[in-house]
Parts: structure tokens; sequence; C-alpha cells
């Protein structure tokens, strides 16, 4: 059993308890944690806003352990296990950690109310909260509705005011509208972007951005706003890794590639909140031939700290978030930025062709985000793209028109493997191709007809 699953099996609390008590501030780094890094104190960036000193390590309340062990994504039931919530936001808060990312939707709605126990135990202005406006759904585009979403973030945080309020997910799409048309609905119809300026004047808000998914047009039209000056964005947040920086539009052509967006922030001194730094993980668990190559240049370095290395070399980015459910996650990013080791010329060109090679690979671009779930036919989306892009990066996908020695094996790996992920119920061929889970993708996946893919391919190895 590895240290993940023992931690899903005894609910985290032990396993954060000796990693608390194997690593306090100043002492030696915890287990696991390479001697290369977590030797110093955590880096921080300045807003050039507000003069607020921000770790490079922001805390993504979007995976919160639950007392089953796990996430809501393993137990949807579960309530979130509190106590290890606070356990892990008190290391955050001793070892530099000062940014906490959360949303009204985050973790079935629990995601600020548990935010907020957890940090209202600690000095007010020992921290700074983001959260999100997160009108997504035409039935709270209202005015009205817009508002008390707002205000029950405060409610939920225990605070009186939100340091880093987003338009969550400028750039996406609902129901039949277009990109521009649902903007418009969200914000401007009903006036709530004007209140939220009204709300900053006030100091209930005290920075101003919008995270971006998807429509270029939405981007570069905000941008053109704060040019003229009709509104300023303190920040934004946007998906950037080591991928996505040059890929980001050929792995998906409704996103945008990352060097594009923060040059463009760079252009205007407005800093980048970083997302996605493994891509949903899939630069933490990357093909065995890759990772021997970045073990040969650096044995001490995981895939991941790699990544995270990357994402915080950028002098424009302010921080970059990791949604970290365990305590050996977050030991582990702590290290990493205490302090950052900023990649080399060199080692970004080794990066960018690591990138080549992944995206020579065609997995699908799922983030297991889970914002596509539930699924009104039962479909297990996150985990089906899972299976899929496990089996191509580990190299084990069979092919019916050229079989070579091990292609039984492999096939029947590969099938075997899909049953025991995903059960009949709920895979592939369930699909009707309703769409409703298109719109609600930040990564602007068409899932059915990547749904259709997936189970022609799992016929086709059925019937060879």
């Amino acid at each position: 059993m590895d240290r993940r699953e023992f931690i899903k099996h005894i609910g985290g609390a032990a396993m954060a308890a000796s990693l608390l008590a194997a690593c306090k501030k100043n002492d030696t780094p915890a287990p696991g944690v390479s001697g290369l890094d977590g030797n110093g104190s955590m880096t921080y960036r300045t807003n050039p806003n507000t003069n607020d000193k921000v770790s490079l390590l922001g805390y993504g309340m979007m995976r919160l352990p639950v007392e089953a062990g796990g996430t809501m994504r393993e137990n949807p039931d579960s309530p979130i296990n509190q106590e290890l919530v606070n356990q892990q936001i008190d290391y955050a808060l001793e070892h530099g950690v000062n940014y906490f990312d959360t949303a009204p939707v985050y973790c079935q709605g629990l995601s600020e109310r548990s935010t907020g126990i957890a940090l209202s135990r600690h000095p007010r202005d020992s921290y700074y909260i983001a959260t999100k406006l997160s009108n997504q759904n035409p039935a709270v585009w209202s005015r009205k509705a817009s508002m008390d979403i707002f205000e029950n973030s405060l409610k939920e945080l225990r605070t009186n005011y939100v340091d880093y309020l987003l338009l969550h997910s400028v750039g996406m799409t609902a129901q039949d509208l277009d990109a521009m048309q649902t903007f418009n609905g969200r914000y401007m119809d009903n006036g709530i972007l004007d209140w939220l300026v009204e709300q900053k004047e006030k100091g209930r808000i005290r920075n101003l951005g919008f995270s971006y998914h998807g429509d270029i047009a939405i981007f570069d039209m905000l941008l053109k706003w704060h040019d003229e000056g009709k509104y300023h964005w303190d920040f934004v947040q946007i998906e950037l890794n080591y991928l996505d920086w040059n890929y980001a539009d050929e792995i998906n052509e409704r996103n945008t590639d990352a060097v594009y967006l923060y040059n463009e922030l760079q252009k205007r001194n407005i800093p980048s909140v970083i997302m996605e730094p493994l891509l949903g993980g899939r630069l933490g668990t990357l093909p065995d031939f890759i990772v021997k190559r970045m073990q040969e240049r650096e044995p001490q370095t995981p895939p991941a700290r790699w990544a995270f290395r990357f994402a915080g070399t950028p002098e424009g980015v302010l921080t970059v978030l990791s949604g970290m459910s365990y305590m050996e996650h977050l030991v582990e990013n702590v290290a990493t930025y205490s302090p950052l080791r900023p990649i080399t010329e060199e080692e970004n060109a080794f990066l960018m062709q690591i990138a080549d090679e992944i995206y020579n690979l065609k997995n699908i671009p799922c983030t297991t985000c889970s914002y596509c779930m539930p699924c009104p036919y039962g479909l297990d989306i996150p985990t089906i793209f899972s299976h899929y892009n496990k089996c191509i990066s580990e190299g084990n996908m069979p092919n019916p028109e050229h079989p070579t020695a091990t292609y039984k094996k492999a096939r029947r790996a590969f099938l075997i493997g899909y049953d025991r992920s995903v059960p009949k119920l709920r895979q592939a061929s369930h699909c009707i191709g309703c769409g409703e889970c298109v719109s609600h993708c930040p990564q602007r996946i068409n899932i059915p007809a990547e749904m259709q893919r997936v189970d022609e391919y799992v016929e086709l190895l059925k019937r060879s």
C-alpha cells in the first residue's frame, strides 16, 4: 500500500500528525523531500497594486479531505474532515503559505465554510482569501442572486472583506449561448460588475480580477477595457504549465496558449495567479520513459516539482495554486518554494522537449476537475478519461491493426483495467451525446466526441 492509499484508509489524521512532528519550521526537510529544495524560507512575490507580500505557493481549497478518506470525488457523501483541514492550514501558515483560494461551488458548496472555520482561528492579517463570484448557472444571473452569492461568501468565510475576488470561469458558455452572451448575462446586463467595483471602493474587496477559461475574445476584451480605464484588473488567474505554454490551443482549439495569456498580462503589469500547474495531475504522473529522462538529469527532483518550478519561475506570477488534498502534497510543495529554484534557460529547453513528447501522446486534455459531473445518464466521465490517458502515458495502448508480440496481454490489461475502474453502466458506451457536460468543462473538451472515441476503441479491442 503506497502513502496515498494509506492516507485514504486512515482518514489522513495519523499521517498528518506524524508529518507535522517531523517537519516543524526551520527543522530538516520532511520525509520524502529532497535535499535540493526545502532548505530555506518561502518565496514571496509583491502585488504591485496593494504591495501584498504573497506566498508563491497558494493553497487551492477545491479538493478537501473527507472523513471517509480521500476527497469528495471518491466519497461524495462523506463530510469534510475539518480537523485535518485545520491541521493542514496550520502547517501551511506556519511554513509561509498565506494565499488561500476557494469558491462557492467547491466541495459541493462546502469549501468556503470549511476554509472560513480553519482560517478564522488565525489573525485576519496573516492570510489572504481569494474567492469567486460563481454565478455560472443562468438561474443565478439576476442582480439579487449574484449579490447574494457574494454576501454568502463573506458569511461562510467569516470575514467582512475578501482580499482577491474573481469573476469565475470567464470565457465559458452556458446552455445554448455563446461566450459573449454568457459573459453579458452573468456580469453586464445585471450590472453586477459595476456593483463589484462599488464593493471594492467600499473596501469589501481589495483586489478584483477574473479567472479565464475559454474564448480568447473575452480575455482580449477585458484587457482592452483595462487599457481604456473602463475597468481595472488587479490580477488575472490563468492556466499555465510547461505543456500549455505552447500547446494549449493544439490540444484543444478552444483553449489559449499560456505564453500569450501571460505575456499580455505582463504588458500591463497585471499579476498572474496560476491554476493547473500540473494540468490536473498529468504532469505529475508522466510516462515511464519521460520520468527516466528527468531522473537522469536530476535524481532528487520528482516530475511534479519540475512542473511547479516552471510555473513559479516567471517574475509576473504572483502565486501558483495547488489543490493539496493530503498533507504529503502540502509538505512537498512547500519545500519546492522554500525557496524557489527558478528554471534555467537550459532547463526550460529541456521541459519544452518534454512538452513536445507529451503532446505527441495525444491524451484527452481532462484535468479530472469533475465540473462535468454528475452526468444525467450516470457516466463517470473523469474516470473514463483518466483510464484512457493513463494507458496512453504508460505505453499500454494495444493497436489491433498492428498487433505486437505483447498485444494480447496489453489488450487484456486495458479491458480488465477499464472494467475495474469504471462500472459497466457508467462506461462510455452509455453516452447518448446530450452535451450537457460540455458547457461545464473548463478545458472546453468535446466530451461526447471523446466518449465516442473511447467507446469505439474499446469495442475494437473487444472484437479483435
